[in-house]
């Protein structure tokens, strides 16, 4: 049952500007803390594989948290759920750059991860149904909002990397920003379970026809998350640049995934789901191909920025298809949810992992062939006869040749 009753269009704009505001407060913090990880790691005397360890730990965290977005919701409804679990994650992103060893830095990452997954799963929750009730595609520029977040974040990290400013100082005062910010938002719709109902389950799995969908966006949110986490590692370690130049790798990948997903609601109307994610799985693998064989800052700048241009608009496609899927909407979008998410997670660590056994250069060789899987895969985001109500937004075909 909805809490907000007087749904005028007006009303609508102004939850749209401002669950897009909450998008782009959650990306900033994660661009924040991406290009300061070279950073943490010298403070914490890290090498690849124990630092690809640590990033293994906001996977755990969100794993064990994301389940109880869904009960925070139903209990104190979502609009004051988000707030206090946006406040968690900002202030969450101090913890990091004060660790001094391994230890301190997985448990400081296990409660980054945490506050991160269960935020996530709110605005998104909120972004759907905002959706919903505007009857048109917002979320591909929702997502934009937040990689516009992620932008701004990183373009603040590498200001204050190439300044050699000390990481614990920068995130102290981007979290106390950041959290300000999110506090001050206001317009977000406000849900609440009606009167009896169950509360959510403490955990849902996806039903099989979300599986391949899943997929999909594991490939995809596994590229995003290894090129926003190792990129400016890489051409430190491997192509031995300044930590100024290092840093511009997360801001260019940041970039191409703000513009493609800000532009993605219109490209997809006009092409269709699966056209544009096989000509998104095309740029993302030309891109990989460019990090891994062309050994120069500016090939490798390039092809990070062609990554985040490729894989862009997959996880706002994945959730629309997942929406089509079958007959529990709410269940397969969670469940892609959760898989998706935990990919971004899990991807830094199994970087590290492969990093430390063989080297950066074969991490990316694995990005890429990720990235051709999205070409590969895309028809499964072509919904089948039948296959549930339609979704307004995010549509899988052309309009030129929709009925």
């Amino acid at each position: 049952m909805t809490e907000d009753t007087d749904l005028t269009p007006a009303r609508l704009r102004r939850a749209r500007i401002a669950i897009a505001a909450v998008f782009c407060a959650h990306g900033a913090v994660t661009g924040s803390f991406a290009t300061r990880i070279p950073w943490i790691q010298e403070n914490a005397g890290l090498g690849a594989g124990t630092l690809g360890l640590a990033l293994a730990f906001p996977a755990v965290g969100a794993a064990l948290a994301m389940p109880l977005a869904g009960r925070i919701n139903h209990r104190f409804g979502a609009r004051a759920a988000l707030r206090g679990l946006l406040a968690m994650w900002t202030l969450s992103l101090v913890l990091p750059s004060l660790a001094p060893n391994l230890p301190v830095l997985c448990a400081a990452l296990l409660v980054y991860g945490a506050t991160s997954g269960m935020s996530d799963v709110a605005m998104n929750a909120l972004g759907v149904e905002t959706e919903n009730r505007l009857g048109r595609s917002i979320m591909s520029s929702l997502h934009g909002m937040w990689s516009a977040g992620a932008l701004l974040g990183s373009a603040a990290g590498t200001v204050a990397a190439h300044a050699g400013a000390d990481a614990r100082l920068h995130h102290l005062v981007a979290a106390l920003a950041l959290t300000a910010a999110g506090l001050a938002v206001r317009g977000v719709l406000d849900l609440r379970s009606g009167h009896g109902e169950e509360a959510p389950p403490h955990f849902a799995l996806p039903p099989k026809s979300a599986l391949l969908i899943g997929a999909i966006g594991f490939a995809a949110v596994f590229a995003e998350g290894a090129s926003l986490d190792w990129s400016a590692v890489y051409l430190r370690d491997v192509l031995h640049t300044d930590a100024g130049l290092a840093a511009a790798s997360t801001t260019a990948f940041a970039l191409t995934m703000t513009v493609a997903r800000l532009a993605g609601d219109r490209v997809v109307d006009r092409f269709g789901a699966v056209r544009t994610v096989r000509a998104g799985g095309l740029l993302a693998t030309a891109g990989g191909l460019l990090v891994v064989l062309v050994r120069q800052p500016a090939g490798a700048l390039a092809g990070f920025g062609l990554i985040g241009l490729g894989v862009a608009v997959v996880v706002p496609l994945a959730f629309a298809a997942a929406a089509r899927s079958g007959p529990a909407p709410a269940q397969a979008i969670a469940g892609v949810a959760t898989i998706t998410y935990t990919s971004g997670l899990i991807a830094p660590s199994a970087i590290g992992a492969v990093a430390d056994a063989s080297s950066l250069v074969v991490s990316f060789g694995l990005v890429t062939l990720l990235a051709f899987g999205l070409v590969v895969g895309a028809a499964v985001l072509r919904p089948k006869t039948g296959a549930g109500a339609p979704v307004p937004a995010n549509r899988d075909e052309p309009a030129s040749i929709r009925p």
